[in-house]
């Protein structure tokens, strides 16, 4: 079900509706006529992330939702999991809600719940774009998950955040990027928000890696050239082109937020993607 609520996060031009889940609500924006979308943020990040991506698609005469993952944004913060799978079963849920089959269009984290979205419910997914995209575990020691928890930890998740949030965005940066960034620490600060944050950072990718063979909508891979988050980011999105059998798109001059980095280009590929599935969508 969903209800309306005027408070809206800034860059966000929908109100929000809430689809509520059995431990909780998903804060959720929807508008446009046509073939949905369902735009899905990674993690430490706001609906507001596709504050350039979401204008452009229903100009173009799509109906694009943008979700809150939860524990972050007008989501609550009330769940007891949070993750790769957890996410997946919002989106599938969203989907049913809003009456689909759709395009998945994930970022970062937010790309492996695609993943599993799609392999679990081939027929609410027609496609899937995969933005600086986390589908398997990377390559870290124990040494540095454990500096993640650390830093991570719910007191001081905000202040954390902040302070490495510029590094994801190497390369141009949106011209609202300070405006933004406090929007998102400002989020944190919200009752409960810091430790959902701080457990979502805890999430696997094993998960959405085990299912990739399951796959079987056309998948859009589109990653940053600089993005930090990769040690050869090319190398990472040829990867999974290959397990997915999709095509990649590398942006110049961004780093993990290609979207937002540079709209120009980042919009012109999904636009070109969702114009050649449009009998799934």
């Amino acid at each position: 079900m969903t209800s309306m609520n005027a408070a809206t996060p800034a860059g966000a031009a929908r109100d929000t509706r809430y689809l509520t889940q059995p431990e909780g609500r998903i804060g959720y924006d929807v508008a446009g006529d046509g073939p949905l979308v369902v735009l899905v943020p990674g993690m430490g990040d706001l609906r507001a992330a596709y504050r350039f991506l979401a204008p452009a698609l229903r100009e173009k005469g799509y109906r694009v939702a943008c979700t809150d993952l939860r524990g972050h944004g007008d989501s609550d913060a009330t769940f007891s999991s949070y993750g790769d799978e957890e996410t997946a079963d919002d989106v599938v849920a969203l989907i049913g809600e809003l009456g689909g089959p759709a395009v998945i269009v994930g970022n970062s984290m937010a790309a492996g719940s695609a993943v599993l979205a799609a392999a679990r419910q081939p027929d609410l997914v027609s496609g899937l774009v995969l933005v600086g995209p986390f589908v398997r575990d990377p390559a870290a020691g124990a040494m540095r998950r454990i500096l993640l928890r650390v830093a991570m930890a719910p007191p001081w998740a905000a202040i954390s955040w902040k302070s490495y949030l510029p590094k994801l965005y190497a390369g141009q940066r949106p011209a609202d990027f300070g405006e933004y960034r406090d929007q998102v620490v400002a989020s944190l600060h919200k009752p409960g928000h810091s430790k959902a944050f701080s457990l979502t950072t805890r999430t696997s990718h094993a998960a959405a890696e085990a299912r990739l063979t399951d796959v079987k909508a056309p998948v859009l891979v589109v990653m940053g050239e600089q993005d930090l988050d990769f040690p050869d980011p090319r190398a990472e999105a040829d990867w999974i082109a290959t397990a997915l059998s999709g095509e990649v798109v590398m942006v110049p001059e961004a780093g993990h937020y290609p979207q937002s980095q540079r709209p120009d280009i980042t919009t012109g590929a999904v636009l070109r993607f969702l114009e050649s599935v449009p009998s799934r969508a």
